[in-house]
């Protein structure tokens, strides 16, 4: 087993439609093959899937031969991380059972290679959005899911699958730099830093891979994703990097 921390986020699988989101499937597992030989941990880090909600006995169908790699890796002896998203926040203890996951609702601060890390994907953080942030509060609450979880899967499914068509992450379009002043998870980073000290702040939902320097040793990195840019982070015990996985790597 190697020795490299690997985080990537943003896969989307299931959007913008069944053709593309296998080819994409596809382009990800290659990566899991290409990382696994000096691979000692994963932080898959939010909305790998464009939705996801686990009834008591149904879970969406799809993205199998995705689980099937992440399987084998962590009976391998990899330890893989899944952080809930805004997309699949509603990830319960299927993955856990069936593949080993370690599955993290909200942010996980660790320490590596001397380094320390707060890591998240990254929504409801930072300023303004407060639409969102008091959705996500309805969302993530019990009541919601229970009364989601009463509705036929063929029905809920169906209608989630229409919400992940309206998305941002089902067009084309590229996110573009809002400058560091502007960048509201680099505000919250700044925020943090004020009460305690981190290496490394890593997110994804910013679609943008970024890499800024905070001040006093401190950096901001958001992973990207993987509808244009492919793009992950590497921590090989002393240093961050940003990397790119391209079709035909």
């Amino acid at each position: 087993m190697g020795k490299n921390i690997y985080f990537a986020s943003d896969f989307h699988l299931g959007t913008p439609n069944y053709a593309e989101s296998r080819l994409r499937e596809a382009h990800i597992v290659n990566w899991l093959n290409f990382i696994e030989p000096n691979c000692a941990e994963l932080f898959l880090m939010g909305d790998i899937f464009d939705f996801w909600f686990e009834y008591s006995k149904v879970v969406p169908k799809g993205f199998i031969r995705l689980q099937g790699k992440l399987a084998a890796m962590a009976d391998g002896g990899i330890k893989i991380y899944f952080f809930k998203g805004n997309h699949d926040m509603w990830v319960r203890d299927y993955f856990t059972k069936e593949i080993g996951l370690e599955i993290i609702s909200d942010e996980l601060i660790m320490e590596r290679g001397g380094k320390k890390f707060y890591l998240h994907h990254g929504d409801g953080l930072g300023p303004g959005d407060a639409k969102y942030k008091f959705l996500r509060k309805i969302f993530r609450s019990r009541l919601c899911q229970w009364l989601f979880a009463r509705l036929h899967p063929n029905l809920g499914i169906g209608i989630a699958n229409g919400w992940s068509k309206s998305s941002r992450a089902a067009g084309d379009e590229k996110e573009v730099f809002l400058g560091e002043e502007n960048e509201w998870l680099a505000i919250y980073a700044k925020e943090q830093l004020k009460k305690e000290h981190f290496d490394y702040f890593i997110f994804g939902h910013r679609h943008l891979p970024l890499d800024i320097n905070l001040g006093n040793g401190s950096r901001y990195v958001n992973i990207g994703e993987w509808l244009n840019y492919f793009s992950y982070g590497i921590f090989d015990g002393q240093d961050l990097k940003l990397e790119y996985f391209k079709q035909g790597s």
